[in-house]
């Protein structure tokens, strides 16, 4: 189920949460939504769950217009403080939270099982959630968000709490589950953002200031390549003259410690076949060729720090 916003606006006595931001995410999209706290993501998610209305825009979702429909059957929503019921065992809570979203009688105790497997709470499904763990308290809540099996997962933090081998079996879980759903995926922990996500949204001050894939933007955030190479066979001063004289080469200088050579060029892959052709034809050796990659992280900060 696609969903479509436009021109979507919200502010808060005289300040602007969200200013006019458009954007896309289509079903079987995984779209991580990026932006230093107050940036306007959690009123963005806010706005399409129904949580609150926003005051100017439109958001439409499997081509319905949400401000003339009730679609909150169709999501599932993560919030990041993640609010459960701790007096309630975790399968009460559960077929509790199915009933809620009209999931029929004769299939809701196969649905909470369902979730108990995918979730991974199969040792805790009895436990009270006041006795769980912060990390099996966030698996609950992705249940939760699951039950209903909705066409939209918004997940605001779900790693939240989790250590480092839940991370990667959650990130999976989403993973699956975005090939059949959309899905909004917010998170402060940026490489997770690059091992699941299809594209990745940057909002700062209520505005997109970043939108596409963590290729795209390593692009845009640098416009030029850089290639890493160690060659031996001749003084580095011939290799270095070599290699400037070649075409789309913009630059050739010494790496940050001083071990390899450093390439500017404007298209990585095409320099690197004329560097490899240039090694054989001179009878030079290849000992490394590698690309160096903008980090997500400084793209972040480029974007969001002004």
């Amino acid at each position: 189920m696609d969903i479509l916003i436009e021109g979507l606006s919200k502010a808060y006595d005289n300040q602007k949460a969200v200013d006019n931001i458009s954007f896309e995410v289509r079903t079987g999209e995984i779209v991580g939504f990026l932006g230093p706290n107050g940036a306007g993501k959690t009123t963005t998610m806010k706005m399409i769950t129904q949580f609150i209305s926003p005051d100017a825009g439109r958001i439409t979702i499997g081509g319905k217009v949400i401000a003339k429909e009730n679609i909150r059957g169709s999501i599932g929503y993560l919030p990041e403080n993640n609010p459960l019921y701790e007096d309630m065992p975790v399968m009460d809570y559960l077929a509790f939270c199915g009933q809620l979203q009209g999931i029929r009688k004769n299939q809701l105790d196969q649905r909470v099982r369902e979730m108990i497997v995918m979730c991974g709470l199969n040792e805790e499904k009895h436990k009270k959630i006041g006795e769980l763990s912060k990390g099996y308290r966030q698996r609950v809540g992705l249940a939760q968000a699951m039950i209903h099996d909705p066409a939209i997962l918004i997940l605001d933090e779900p790693t939240t709490g989790l250590d480092p081998n839940q991370r990667v079996e959650i990130r999976e879980l989403i993973k699956r589950l975005g090939m059949h759903k959309s899905v909004i995926l917010s998170t402060h922990i940026l490489p997770e953002v690059e091992a699941t996500c299809d594209r990745i949204l940057i909002i700062n001050k209520g505005q997109i200031v970043a939108n596409g894939t963590a290729e795209t933007l390593r692009s845009q955030a640098t416009g030029k390549s850089i290639l890493l190479v160690d060659i031996e066979g001749a003084p580095r001063p011939v290799i270095e003259k070599e290699l400037r004289s070649m075409p789309g080469i913009t630059g050739v200088g010494l790496s940050p410690d001083h071990r390899l050579l450093e390439i500017e060029c404007t298209d990585s892959q095409q320099t690197a076949r004329s560097v490899y052709k240039m090694c054989v034809s001179k009878d030079w050796m290849l000992l490394q060729m590698s690309p160096v990659e903008t980090r997500l992280e400084d793209i972040f900060r480029n974007v969001t720090l002004n």
